[in-house]
């Protein structure tokens, strides 16, 4: 599947470089700049209707194209199809276009501006977002809900193959790393490696427990991506409060609910996670981490407390 996807990619980037270079772009009512590759052929999207279309989206600096996310190595996306206000938004685009179109639509990040919009941190007024658009297919509301339906099932079996082999990978690549920096680490059951520090003399942060940590995370190469224990370590600033989640239950990556959950409160230690127990395949676009990035964590816990109880919503007031 990756190299089939990796082939109509490359297809795709070669037909938008030419659309590019070619020039002939319009513009709709509120400014954004089009092109459309068609051969006339397939069905035009009505009112209603969706679209079925593999999506892939570049921020460009200069001439340079820096790749932010891509369809084609998971699902399609399925897009309704309206009428719209001009909006400076890549929907005023949908309704021109027809079965086994290709597009490529750009926004400038100054025009995005000028609408009120706020551009991520990876970008500046002088650069532009482009998103070239493969129509797979045309659709009824009935249709799409089936067909996503389909596509969903397929895509979390071939995904949960895909982690299996990444997991392996990555879990063979810490261990050549601990090995050659002589660091003894004991693995968790998913596969986080754990070097205790200090064990500290709190209770334990078992899974349930609400924890506060302090953090620094690095790559293997070293490189810092963020902390709030340094300032200087962060990719964007932000407050140096602690990081509070449920162990081993709900809000930080997988490698950090399961690794914590070795310490007590006070203790402090590494966690080295495999990049399918963080961040995946799939980091946020325009941000520090690259595809597949195993990570080191420096972890210091600060506190290990209870869920607090929640109300018992069948007692009588005031009893």
């Amino acid at each position: 599947m990756k190299k089939t996807a990796s082939i109509i990619l490359c297809s795709l980037a070669v037909l938008l470089l030419a659309a590019c270079s070619g020039g002939g772009f319009k513009k709709t009512k509120s400014g954004v700049l089009y092109k459309i590759i068609s051969d006339g052929k397939g069905i035009t999207a009505q009112k209603g209707q969706f679209l079925k279309i593999h999506v892939v989206q570049n921020v460009r600096k200069g001439s340079k194209d820096s790749l932010l996310a891509t369809s084609y190595d998971a699902i399609p996306f399925y897009l309704p199809v309206d009428s719209v206000p001009p909006s400076y938004n890549p929907s005023e685009v949908f309704m021109m276009l027809r079965k086994g179109d290709s597009a490529q639509i750009i926004l400038e990040g100054d025009s995005l501006l000028r609408q009120g919009g706020q551009l991520p941190p990876f970008m500046t007024k002088a650069d532009k977002i482009v998103i070239g658009i493969k129509v797979i297919d045309v659709m009824s509301e009935e249709a799409t809900n089936k067909d996503r339906e389909t596509s969903e099932q397929a895509y979390q079996e071939v995904l949960k193959k895909k982690e299996g082999v990444q997991l392996a990978k990555d879990i063979s690549t810490i261990e050549a790393y601990l090995a050659n920096k002589k660091i003894t680490a004991t693995k968790t059951g998913q596969g986080t490696f754990v070097q205790i520090l200090e064990q500290g003399d709190g209770p334990m942060a078992d899974s349930g427990k609400v924890v506060s940590v302090k953090y620094t995370g690095q790559v293997l190469n070293g490189e810092y991506f963020d902390s709030n224990i340094d300032s200087t370590k962060q990719f964007q600033p932000h407050p140096m409060d602690p990081f509070e989640f449920l162990s081993g239950s709900q809000g930080a990556i997988i490698g950090m609910l399961e690794g914590v959950q070795k310490f007590r409160k006070g203790g402090k230690g590494m966690l080295y996670v495999p990049s399918s127990l963080a961040y995946g395949a799939n980091p946020r676009p325009g941000g520090p981490l690259k595809p597949n990035d195993n990570l080191i964590f420096y972890i210091e816990v600060l506190d290990v407390k209870d869920l607090p109880q929640q109300p018992d919503s069948t007692r009588p007031p005031g009893r």
